[in-house]
Formats: structure tokens, C-alpha cells, sequence
């Protein structure tokens, strides 16, 4: 199946969905939606998808590119592409058209709400943030090459960290060599922390030099044509006490066990319980503050969401990264991560580096 053939089929399926929603049409805001619908990269427009009309609106800086890019989707440049998109959403004869509500700013609503018409506006979240959460076998092809190039560039990254290193410099080391292989950017600014920050989940490299005795965490990504990989390692420095290795053993423990877990049909919810309980069992669960996982693709963070609020559940072609950590403060923490992708019974880890703990 090609990009056209993939789109139009998305296109297709939110079509499908219009009469159960009620609507006539939705506007999307969010660029990576707009670029998983029709395939534009570009850093300004608004879709628009209705029963029979798909419809870009985009500036003039941004028309022969998405001409370029697109395919089944009508281009309309405008100077005002809130203007553009609301006079679609004006001459709908009747009803409602939704918007994909957590990208749009209340002075982007303001503007499409003052030139509706009578079409009414109906906010969308739910409805449209598990519309990617199912991979198709082309974006799964991407999430590995975008895996094998992180994987790659940090297995030559740490061939040169020891003690005495900066932080800094271990971060600037390990993205260069991402995008050298091929990456078009770093999933997100790579975590890079030692000693006392590690106890920090997304504590920002700095100039702190690593030591002998610490836990180092690198917790990174790479993204290719669009798709992110996102993966935690946690090593040790010189040498591991053995209460060091004990709370390592407990992370570990929980992130394997949650990925056994992981399978069509569980609830996400449920996964989270599987990591927090065994490091609630260890006597650490007040140092595990955030959910143990996440969907990834377009985005590095998106649906579903692990965590002990989640009401999601997995689905066969869904990819999720489990993470479970602790973290105490002003000592160190430990995160260990991969992502997952889901089947009918278990899960493909597509993450490649061993997660045994590892002294640099």
C-alpha cells in the first residue's frame, strides 16, 4: 500500500465516524494530525474534512509544498488561513462541525467561532486522540528504523563515557550521532543525568561531570520521516553498591513484568498496576511518580495513555512504551524503557538496547 492509498483510507475512516458524531465536517488544527491525514510537513495550516470534501487551507510560503505532498486533498491559499477554513465551515448548509479541541488556542477559536455562520462548533477530544493509536504496517517499518538509528548511535556514545564526562557533552555526543545516521531530529531534548539528577525524571543535561559510584540515566529518541523512538537506559559508573543494584533489580522486575503483560484487550490501566505494584510491593511506590507508559508514533507522547487514571485499553498494532522508575530524591534514580508494540498475544519489543544493568 502506498501514502495515497494509506490516507485516503484515514480519510475514509473519519468519514465513517462523521453521522455517529453528528457532524458534518471536522477541522483540524494539530499539524500532526494534518500531516498523518494528507501528508503535509509544513508548519502552518488547518484541515478540513467533510462528507465529500477535503479541504487544506494553507499560506502562500506553503502552497507548491503541499501540493507537493499531498494527494485527494484540495489546496486553497489563503492570507488568512482561519478565514479560509471558516468560510468552508459558513456555507455548510446546516448542522455542526467539530474541531480537535486540545490543539486550538482560544484566539484561533475566537476567529473560526466569529465567521461560523450558523454551523455550530462542537469540541472534539476524545473522539479524535485515538485516531492514530493503531499503526499500519509502513508506520511500524518507520518506529523500527527510527529505534535501530537511536540504538546505534548510543551504543557508540557509550563506548566514550567514563567518569569525568559533562552531562552536556554526552547529550551533544549522543544527538549528533543520531542525526548522522539518519535521524531528522531527536524525539524530544535527550535527557542526560547523573548522580542527584537522575532522581529528577526529565532533568535537563547540564554541566555537572559524572562520578565514579553514580547511576547515569539517558533517556532519548530519534525520529525518521516523521516517527519517534523513545527509549530509557540506566547505567552505572565505575561501580554499583549493592543497594544500587537492589533498586535496579526492582525496576527492572517491574518493567519486565508489565511487558509480559502487555497484550490486546488489557486495560492500560492494568499494565500501570502490574509495574507499580511490584515497586509498591519493594517499599518504594512514593518514589514512583508518573505513569508507566505511553503511546508513540507521530507524536512521542500519544494514545494510549498507562497509567492508573487511564480508561484506555490495548488493541492489537498499538505501540507503548513501558517505563516504570524510581526516584529518590537528592540520591538517584533508575528508569528502564522500551517501547512495545501490541499483539493479540503478547508483545514485539522494538526497542534495541539490553536492559541488564551495564557498568561504564
Amino acid at each position: 500500500m502506498n501514502h495515497t492509498q494509506d490516507r485516503s483510507q484515514r480519510i475514509t475512516h473519519i468519514r465513517s465516524r462523521l453521522a455517529s458524531l453528528g457532524l458534518e465536517g471536522i477541522t483540524f488544527f494539530d499539524l500532526t494530525m494534518i500531516r498523518y491525514l494528507v501528508g503535509f510537513t509544513g508548519s502552518t495550516g488547518i484541515l478540513f474534512v467533510g462528507k465529500d470534501r477535503t479541504v487544506l487551507a494553507v499560506d502562500g510560503r506553503y502552497t507548491t509544498q503541499a501540493r507537493h505532498e499531498t494527494g485527494g486533498c484540495e489546496i486553497i491559499e489563503c492570507s488568512d488561513i482561519i478565514a479560509g477554513i471558516a468560510g468552508i465551515v459558513a456555507a455548510l448548509p446546516s448542522g455542526s462541525v467539530g474541531f480537535d479541541a486540545p490543539a486550538v488556542s482560544v484566539e484561533r477559536y475566537e476567529g473560526l467561532h466569529s465567521r461560523r455562520g450558523t454551523t455550530a462548533l462542537i469540541p472534539l477530544s476524545d473522539d479524535v486522540r485515538g485516531l492514530r493509536a493503531i499503526k499500519e504496517q509502513e508506520e511500524l517499518d518507520l518506529l523500527k528504523e527510527a529505534t535501530a538509528i537511536a540504538a546505534a548511535a548510543l551504543q557508540e556514545t557509550v563506548e566514550r563515557i567514563g567518569p569525568g564526562m559533562i552531562e552536556r557533552d554526552i547529550a551533544l555526543d549522543l544527538e549528533f550521532r543520531m542525526r548522522q545516521g539518519g535521524a531528522e531530529q531527536p524525539s524530544f531534548d535527550s535527557i542526560v543525568a547523573s548522580g542527584a539528577n537522575s532522581a529528577l525524571p526529565h532533568a535537563q543535561p547540564g554541566s555537572r561531570r559524572i562520578e565514579r559510584g553514580d547511576f547515569l540515566i539517558i533517556d532519548y529518541g530519534a525520529v525518521y520521516k516523521g516517527y519517534h523512538s523513545d527509549e530509557t537506559c540506566t547505567f552505572a559508573i565505575g561501580s554499583v553498591t549493592k543497594e544500587q543494584e537492589g533498586i535496579y533489580n526492582i525496576v527492572r522486575d517491574a518493567h519486565d513484568r508489565a511487558l509480559d503483560a502487555v497484550k490486546a484487550g488489557v486495560s492500560c490501566k492494568d499494565i500501570d498496576a502490574v509495574a507499580r505494584g511490584v515497586i509498591e510491593n519493594a517499599g518504594f511506590g512514593r518514589y514512583f511518580s508518573h505513569g508507566t507508559g505511553h503511546g508513540v508514533g507521530l507524536d512521542v507522547h500519544e494514545a494510549p495513555k498507562l497509567s492508573k487514571e487511564s480508561t484506555d485499553r490495548l488493541e492489537e498494532g498499538m505501540v507503548v512504551t513501558v517505563e516504570p522508575g524510581i526516584y529518590i530524591p537528592d540520591v538517584y534514580g533508575v528508569r528502564i524503557e522500551d517501547m512495545a508494540l501490541v499483539g493479540s498475544n503478547g508483545c514485539e519489543i522494538l526497542t534495541r538496547i539490553p536492559k541488564d544493568l551495564r557498568i561504564l
